[in-house]
């Protein structure tokens, strides 16, 4: 199991469509494996192989405490959608970045396990989320498309939120006195 590098927004790679798993390999169990430890070392929910330069219609996605183990999906299809959330959003190929995106609040895929077996996911708001994120990036979108506005530095947002928050206890403050 390896840390691979995690291909960066203008890296064409991301641009193209993914190949479809014919049969689990060795090789493409490896990749996977190497994925999940990717995405836990950078803090992901999830990650797709074209973003560690590999164009295999596979994803991961672990966006949940309640989830028993990570979701491994191979040539998913992205078969029900409904409703809609809007939300801040980022991806691992655009680091330090986040944006406003209208997504599905459900959302089902069907595709394979490792054992090629197949299997459905769905899920609702951040899994849902995760699930449309990361089906995108198997054809070659990246999040960006569909940002409302401008993107954001997490900076720009981390400071926000410090503002938010000393205002708070200023305002608390203010009612004790």
């Amino acid at each position: 199991m390896a840390i691979r590098t995690i291909r960066e927004i203008g890296d064409p790679i991301l641009e193209k469509n993914c190949k479809e798993v014919k049969e689990v390999t060795p090789r493409i169990r490896e990749l996977i494996d190497d994925m999940l430890d990717t995405m836990y070392d950078a803090s992901g929910v999830g990650l797709a192989a074209p973003q560690v330069g590999i164009l295999k219609r596979i994803v991961v996605i672990d966006c949940s405490p309640e989830q028993d183990q990570p979701i491994v999906l191979i040539n998913p299809v992205l078969v029900e959608t409904s409703g809609e959330q809007t939300g801040q959003e980022g991806c691992l190929s655009v680091p330090g970045k986040t944006g406003i995106v209208t997504r599905p609040s459900y959302a089902k895929a069907r595709g394979f396990n490792e054992e090629m077996e197949e299997i459905e996911v769905e899920g609702e708001d951040l899994l849902a989320r995760a699930i449309c994120h990361e089906l995108d990036h198997l054809d070659g979108h990246l999040y960006t498309e569909k940002v409302e506005g401008e993107l954001m530095d997490l900076s720009q947002l981390e400071e926000i939120d410090d503002d938010e928050e000393y205002d708070e206890e200023e305002f608390d403050g203010e009612e004790e006195s």
